[in-house]
């Protein structure tokens, strides 16, 4: 289950305690080839808008809340929303929107060799923004669902809700309305009695395994501090898995299989460190945020928005575009003590930031205005 699964899942539990909830989930798997070559042409899928049509008229909603709509749901269940004069919240979980609202490579990547939304590389395109790098139809496809989905954000009203500060000036620059967008992060459990369990020698990365994730030069920086006793656990499936695994699999190196969300959170429970060194905007770091939980200190490039999920001037955020400064901060794992500070100033944070309570309230608020 990814990221974005378990926040929704989630924000599921968190809104059953105020309010009635009805859900309506769409399958992302194609049963009928024609049919799914007319939604796409179309930018509507008339099945999902029936669904949610039938659902609206039988639960009679006041507020909708779509959390992503790409590819089965489709845009065009915001023209049916907009019809029945339904209040509509979207939350915007990534911002792969942006990647996808232009046919041009040149606008995509603006002045940039580097996409810090998607992770792709300017040279992999020529002139046309081939977002799918194995297919121009599929990257066709998605960039006419991009940009409608672009102007539905910007056009239609809708309030938008995103996950930090650093998502709502972006948006603000792209010419969304302010008064549109709303900072609402994703709710965590978070249990103030757990007691930091990390006492074992290993720092741990999971997710995806890629360049854009940069879990190699993780890798690289770990093998530079030459720890005597600390291992590194990688965990999650991704490109560039295999060869990494072959070229850097040790007795102080693990690479471990994808695994159940909770087996992933007793591994971290038992960490000195989670470690990341994304060089993506990120929305709302799951992992990280889960490893506050429990009171485990994080390591991470203070890029995008990711910092706003930690205490002020906290200093394991490392400068991404500095080798040595990532060094500097993975050598600090050594001294326990001090990660455990860190770790228990990261709990009592994160509880604050994500307390129940005020986030019902916070809701409550959006919706009323």
């Amino acid at each position: 289950m990814g990221g974005e699964d378990i926040a929704v899942e989630n924000e599921l539990s968190f809104l059953k305690d105020k309010f009635e909830v009805e859900t309506l989930f769409f399958e992302n798997n194609i049963t009928n080839l024609l049919s799914e070559i007319k939604s796409f042409v179309l930018n509507k899928n008339s099945k999902s808008v029936k669904k949610l049509k039938k659902k609206i008229d039988e639960f009679e909603p006041n507020v909708v809340y779509v959390h992503n709509t790409w590819f089965k749901a489709s845009v065009g269940i915001f023209k049916l929303l907009e019809k029945q004069n339904i209040q509509t919240l979207v939350k915007i979980h990534n911002f792969r929107y942006f990647c996808t609202k232009n046919f041009l490579a040149k606008n995509h990547f603006e002045d940039r060799i580097f996409c810090k939304a998607c992770g792709l590389d300017r040279k992999s395109m020529g002139v046309f923004n081939k977002y799918f790098q194995d297919s121009y139809l599929k990257s066709l496809i998605s960039i006419r669902y991009g940009k409608k989905y672009f102007k539905i954000l910007k056009n239609s009203n809708l309030k938008i809700l995103v996950l930090t500060d650093f998502h709502k000036k972006y948006l603000e620059k792209l010419g969304v309305d302010e008064s549109k967008l709303f900072v609402f992060r994703n709710y965590l459990n978070v249990n103030k009695s757990k007691q930091p369990t990390n006492n074992e020698n290993y720092i741990i990365y999971a997710g995806r395994i890629s360049k854009e994730k940069g879990v190699e030069k993780l890798i690289q920086a770990f093998l530079k501090c030459d720890f005597k006793d600390i291992e590194f656990k990688i965990v999650g499936q991704g490109p560039d898995k295999d060869k990494l695994k072959k070229q850097y699999m040790s007795n102080s190196i693990e690479f471990l299989d994808q695994m159940s969300n909770s087996d992933v959170l007793s591994l971290i429970g038992k960490a000195i460190s989670t470690v990341t060194s994304t060089s993506l905007f990120e929305g709302q770091p799951t992992l990280l945020c889960e490893a506050s939980s429990f009171g485990v200190p994080s390591i991470f490039p203070d890029s995008g928005g990711i910092k706003e999920f930690f205490p002020e001037d906290y200093e394991l955020a490392f400068d991404y575009d500095s080798d040595e400064d990532l060094i500097s901060k993975l050598s600090e794992v050594v001294n326990r003590s001090k990660m455990s500070n860190y770790g228990i100033l990261n709990q009592e944070f994160i509880s604050k930031l994500l307390d129940r309570d005020e986030m019902h309230e916070k809701f409550e608020k959006i919706i009323s205005k």
